[in-house]
């Protein structure tokens, strides 16, 4: 067994341990790593086991890889999202626009990012019986014989063979091969040195435990083939905790924070008990008032899970190499939810702006609407406002001028929305019009009027 820790208490530390060692038992996997990282950094990491049964000298620890399986579709996510801001497709294409050949129709890229087109699970074919997958020919090919099983949007179903075609969109449009475009466009910007698409020293083996023995079996690797795209990805608990870090806080010169705010917004709820929804790629996961984006994995031999709260920027990992292992999403967020509430992050300080534009003073203060009080207010330079009632947690509307006396909303509440300022005469700001609600300096009913101002600016 290995064990490292970095700026987490001894009492954290051993918890998160025997979280470990419980999930190594419960799921018997031979070998375990479990992890916390925050911010890109891994705080604390344990392996419990050994990598391989046949070969004792190789290590277990965070930069042993597995196979993180569909954890790859957080990438190839990020990878359609990185096109849409190029403007070469948008979340509301068909696939038959990118794919010529596709006799699918209104099958669109959202809902496959979200897993509500309808289609089936897998490829035409006993794939996971056989363990033959389709190349990039016969996919296409698999994909008008495959079946809408369901009616689009009316309930979350997996689908990888959703997602294989979502790769193939990526390389036509890229013009190479989906495993080009990935190393291009993520893994070299991001140095993830230790995520590939086949397994590199030091590496797990693959088993399956089976419930009537407590021997091993080796499991076979599974090539993927042009479903690369939904499951191929080989990688390491700090390398996944880099990548994380990245889908709450990327390099705007990879990806916009915007969109990265967008792929966790939820689409559909995957559960009746509202704690697990899906988002743009990403599995979203309610757990006691927080919500943690990230994704599982599995494949012979491996199963994984990722997940991160956006806000602390933790991040909880499990990987095991046990076929019928157990609860990688509940795993992987009660270690990140208790290092996250027993060693938090540290505060940032508050910091005095440096700008206050003069014709941003008129209109802060507070106004009401609906009967509402909402505080206007400047913040960083910007205007931004918050109604009074609203938990604190919550963060403001921001605004960014689009013209004189007009302003779009760019985040939080009416997010899109236009604000309008109105005028007396005399130059004097009457009210402002945000979403078209009126907003007044004293309460109004509906059928109120505003008393008009001074007909002549006062000098």
């Amino acid at each position: 067994m290995t064990a490292e820790a970095h700026d987490l208490s001894p009492a954290t530390v051993r918890q998160l341990s025997r979280y470990a060692r419980e999930a190594q038992i419960d799921s018997r996997a031979p070998a375990l790593v479990a992890g916390v990282g925050r911010a890109g950094r891994v705080l604390w990491a344990e392996g419990v086991g050994r990598a391989d049964l046949s070969d004792p000298s190789v290590p277990l620890g965070a930069d042993t890889q597995y196979l993180v399986a569909s954890n790859t579709k957080t990438f190839s996510a990020v990878m359609i999202m990185q096109l849409r801001d190029e403007g070469r497709l948008t979340l509301d294409d068909t696939v038959d626009r990118h794919i010529a050949e596709s006799t699918h129709p209104q099958v669109t890229i959202r809902q496959m990012l979200s897993h509500v087109t309808g289609m089936q699970r897998e490829p035409v074919g006993d794939v996971w019986d056989t363990l033959q997958f389709p190349d990039r020919v016969g996919l296409v090919e698999s994909w008008n014989a495959a079946h809408r099983i369901l009616r689009p949007h009316s309930h979350w179903h997996y689908s990888n063979l959703c997602f294989g075609m979502l790769g193939e969109i990526i390389a036509r449009l890229d013009g190479c091969e989906w495993r080009q475009s990935l190393q291009r466009r993520l893994l070299d910007p991001l140095e993830l040195h230790r995520t590939t698409l086949a397994l590199a020293p030091p590496h797990t083996a693959q088993y399956f435990v089976g419930p009537y023995t407590d021997v091993p079996v080796t499991e076979p690797l599974v090539d993927k083939t042009a479903l690369d795209a939904a499951g191929s990805i080989c990688s390491t608990l700090g390398d996944m905790v880099v990548w994380h870090d990245f889908l709450v806080d990327p390099d705007p010169r990879i990806l916009h924070p915007d969109t990265a705010a967008e792929m966790r917004e939820p689409q559909i709820m995957a559960d009746t008990g509202w704690t697990s929804a899906w988002g743009l790629g990403l599995q979203l996961v309610r757990h006691e008032g927080i919500t943690w984006i990230g994704h599982t994995g599995g494949l012979p031999g491996a199963i994984t899970g990722f997940f991160t709260d956006p806000e602390s920027k933790t991040t909880g990992a499990v990987l095991m190499n046990n076929t019928a292992a157990k609860d990688p999403a509940g795993t992987a967020v009660k270690l990140g939810a208790y290092a996250a509430l027993h060693d938090p992050a540290p505060i940032t300080p508050w910091v005095p702006g440096t700008s206050e534009p003069a014709e941003l003073k008129p209109l802060v203060g507070q106004w009401f609407s609906e009967g509402n009080g909402f505080t206007f207010s400047i913040g960083e330079g910007r205007l931004q406002a918050r109604m009074d009632r609203a938990p604190a947690q919550l963060p403001p509307s921001i605004f960014a001028a689009t013209g004189t006396d007009s302003y779009v909303t760019v985040s939080g509440r009416e997010q899109g929305e236009a604000l309008v300022v109105r005028r007396h005469p005399d130059g004097s700001v009457r009210q402002l019009n945000w979403a078209t609600y009126r907003f007044t300096r004293e309460p109004l009913s509906f059928g109120d009027t505003v008393e008009p101002g001074p007909t002549h600016r006062v000098e």
